[in-house]
């Protein structure tokens, strides 16, 4: 268990009605946060929202129907979260999902949406919420971090523009940190593999076989795959890396990354 007290620290998460998203509220809310979370499925944040309540009676806890590639969504997110807490200290941009295609099969609009995605899922809720950063740095940190992909480092062909827009968003990760550091805003990401999801459980559904478990699945698949480690990631497993770059555990990192992929980065 990390043990850190982040009472009176305000922190953001995009994306955050399941999966790394609300596994990393969980987190921050048990370190003593306030959390703003924000998704675009009504239904699914207000799901969230209650389970995030029950979990901790005392939670400072806000959630907002937001679609972060909307400008007047991240805007009213942003007014929300000033108005309820009246400062943010850590924003966690997570939102997005990979496009299964090759260079032959993804048409132009394709490119635009998975381009779309990748970058204004990040420079929207960061443009919104900088000046709430600035303002925390300059009483002690502030940090921004971005769950990105190993495919950013690690490209696959059946991928191509979600690799493409993966390795943009750690070059503008990057420079982000470098524009930020003098006002001591700290960037970084997470790089991440297969981490267990809805989406991979809906195909555990209709693709394992009878009888066939979810932990025999994902091995199977695991090894199909090369993860060296032989299992998906959890959730949890993700949240905690971005625990760390969010707050003052990481206070002299920026401009970096954590690699959470269960071994599959094959570069040195």
């Amino acid at each position: 268990m990390i043990q850190i007290d982040l009472t009176g620290q305000v922190a953001v998460v995009t994306g955050g009605s399941s999966g790394i998203g609300y596994a990393t509220a969980d987190l921050l809310l048990r370190a003593g946060a306030s959390v703003a979370i924000c998704g675009r499925d009504a239904a699914r944040l207000a799901s969230a929202e209650a389970k995030l309540r029950a979990a901790h009676a005392d939670a400072q806890l806000l959630a907002h129907r937001c679609d972060v590639l909307d400008a007047n969504d991240v805007n009213a997110f942003a007014h929300a979260v000033a108005e309820r807490f009246g400062r943010t200290d850590m924003l966690i941009n997570n939102a997005g999902q990979g496009r299964v295609s090759t260079f032959a099969d993804t048409t132009d609009e394709a490119w635009r949406e998975e381009l779309d995605l990748k970058y204004l899922s990040i420079i929207r809720p960061t443009r919104a919420f900088l000046p709430m950063l600035r303002d925390a740095a300059s009483k002690g940190d502030a940090a921004i971090v971005c769950v990105n992909s190993l495919l950013a480092l690690q490209p696959e062909p059946h991928m191509v523009a979600t690799s493409s827009a993966r390795a943009g968003v750690l070059s503008l990760t990057k420079s982000l940190a470098v524009e930020f550091a003098p006002q001591r805003v700290r960037v970084n990401s997470i790089l991440i593999g297969i981490v267990e999801s809805g989406q991979w459980r809906r195909r555990y559904e209709t693709q394992a076989q009878p009888g066939q478990s979810w932990e025999d699945w994902t091995g199977e698949l695991a090894r199909t795959k090369h993860i060296p480690l032989g299992r998906f990631g959890r959730p949890e497993e993700a949240a905690q890396a971005l625990f760390y770059l969010a707050t003052p555990l990481s206070s002299y990192t920026t401009g970096s990354h954590i690699d959470v992929s269960g071994g599959v980065a094959r570069h040195v």
